[in-house]
């Protein structure tokens, strides 16, 4: 478990693989996360990142400022429907799009992407509606 801030901000920047890796890996705990946005805000996307990061700290980051950490968020396979909803109306056509290669979005918020005013999010979307309808046959 990263017990700090300051250990994260550590195994982040190690040039240890070994460290590198935890950093990515090791449960991160709420208090931690929350600690790291406000003290180190350019770390958000390695917080995104880490696995274990919490659903609460997902709400948080999912209506970041910073697009690349919206689209960590929209990667993470532990959101919710509310998430899901979230992030499927964000304005940066390019999170919505991603948002359709998250293998547990929700089959209704994919057909309403495949519906989206941006063409690159609506060939996106019905890409994957043809993978889900082939994979079903």
């Amino acid at each position: 478990m990263i017990g700090s801030a300051d250990e994260f901000v550590r195994l982040r920047t190690s040039d240890n693989e070994a460290e590198y890796h935890r950093a990515a890996h090791d449960e991160l705990p709420e208090a931690v996360c929350f600690d790291i946005i406000e003290r180190f805000p350019d770390l958000r996307f390695w917080v995104a990142q880490n696995k274990t990061v919490p659903l609460a700290v997902l709400r948080v980051l999912a209506v970041d400022a910073d697009q690349r950490v919206r689209g960590m968020v929209a990667m993470k396979r532990k959101l919710d429907r509310e998430l899901f909803e979230l992030l499927s109306r964000d304005p940066d056509e390019t999170i919505r799009a991603g948002l359709t290669s998250n293998r547990r979005l929700p089959l209704d918020i994919l057909q309403q992407l495949a519906t989206d005013e941006s063409v690159f999010v609506r060939a996106t979307a019905v890409g994957r509606l043809n993978k889900w309808k082939e994979s079903k046959n």
